[in-house]
């Protein structure tokens, strides 16, 4: 590579929970191989935490859902009229966009417009819904970093050239500090009896709308498998109070909850490696399942107004990632009216089953070898030193 410039100024904006943890440890990456690069933007708690300036604290936009966004347009303007201010002030050596494409693609437009240059990592999924805006990606933006296999030549066969595939940034980096026995140990679970792990997202409203149907599975469940332990395991970015004030309502509800019902904060990842079987709302976190072979069930729940206007433009067969980057149906997705109380505990049920178990994880191995051995962040990081 190139020697790196001495004095490099970035702008980075990250919307989402996983696009900020992605962002975080690219900032990461870039200092370790320019330690005087400055940076600046939208950040979430993990890019700020990294000593990135904040202009926009993306957390607070984290919102889901038509009516939602509609509510909040003043907030996602002035973030927007904040950060182009910033950056046609400062004039960055380059403008770093993290997924988040329905606030990022108008603002790679404005930017790269006014002869910013405009790097995207975490491509947009185009490749699942809404793909005329591939074009909006060719005319706005001059390096896109691709983090699934199957991406560049989607790209390709569209006129982007300019892509590069630089792995999955969980790759590799999906680690536990401690394994089942000592998780059950802090909790007071029995290792010797099963786990399922209850991941319902990490929007207010996502957590809203999944976790009801999932305890419902649970109630199901711990009828026909009194032994079966639950753990539900709360975002970062929610709280466990979120998550109580459900478990009382639906205690209310003439169906029991399981003896057995554990909330857990920040250990979804030792409590998705501790877990026989887990659902979890569709996202990142599925991923991480499959990196720690955990066997999952993907569920999903919006709106019905969301359900009907943006579900109709969903192009791909499938909607999990895990299930996306095998391109086959790896986990039973359950989505919207789908996912119910009974439909889920008879999934879940299944996945407790020894031989399925065991399949399930040998493909899941087999998904976690697809995105790589790790490095993501430093090979993105590189790339975009290079490209400067």
């Amino acid at each position: 590579m190139r020697r790196v410039p001495e004095h490099l100024r970035l702008m980075i904006v990250a919307g989402e929970a996983s696009g900020d943890a992605h962002a975080a440890a690219l900032v990461d990456a870039l200092r370790a191989l320019a330690p005087n690069t400055q940076f600046f933007g939208a950040t979430g708690p993990l890019l700020r935490a990294a000593n990135v300036e904040s202009i926009v604290r993306s957390d607070d936009l984290a919102i889901l859902g038509l009516l939602e966004i509609g509510r909040a347009l003043p907030k996602f303007w002035r973030a927007y009229k904040l950060l182009k201010q910033a950056a046609l002030e400062r004039k960055p050596d380059a403008v770093i966009l993290v997924d988040w494409p329905d606030f990022n693609l108008k603002l790679a437009r404005a930017l790269h417009r006014r002869g910013l240059k405009v790097i995207y990592y975490i491509s947009p999924q185009l490749w699942a819904w809404r793909s005329y805006r591939a074009r909006s990606l060719a005319r706005n933006v001059d390096l896109l970093l691709s983090i699934l296999p199957f991406e560049q030549q989607w790209y390709a066969e569209r006129g982007i050239e300019d892509v590069e595939y630089v792995g999955h940034p969980l790759a590799g980096e999906v680690k536990v500090r401690y394994d089942r026995g000592e998780f059950c140990r802090r909790l007071k679970l029995d290792p010797w009896l099963p786990i399922i792990s209850l991941l319902p997202g990490s929007r207010r409203k996502e957590v809203e709308r999944i976790l009801p149907p999932m305890l419902e599975a649970a109630a199901l469940i711990s009828v026909r498998r009194p032994d079966v332990q639950f753990v539900i395991v709360v975002a970062p970015s929610r709280t466990s109070e979120e998550v109580r004030n459900i478990v009382r309502a639906q205690r209310a509800t003439p169906e029991p909850l399981p003896s057995c019902l554990h909330i857990v904060c920040d250990q979804s990842r030792e409590a998705l490696a501790a877990s026989d079987a887990a659902a979890i709302a569709s996202g990142t976190a599925t991923l991480e399942a499959a990196l720690l072979e955990t066997p999952l069930v993907v569920v999903y729940k919006e709106s019905t107004i969301n359900w009907q206007t943006l579900g109709r433009l969903i192009t791909v067969d499938h909607y999990g990632l895990v299930n996306l980057v095998a391109q086959e149906r790896v986990a039973t997705e359950l989505m919207q009216d789908d996912l119910n109380g009974e439909r889920l505990a008879e999934e879940l049920m299944s996945l407790l089953d020894p031989k399925r178990n065991e399949a399930m994880r040998a493909r899941l191995r087999e998904v976690a070898d697809e995105l790589g051995a790790g490095g993501a962040s430093e090979r993105a990081a590189k790339a975009v030193l290079k490209w400067l």
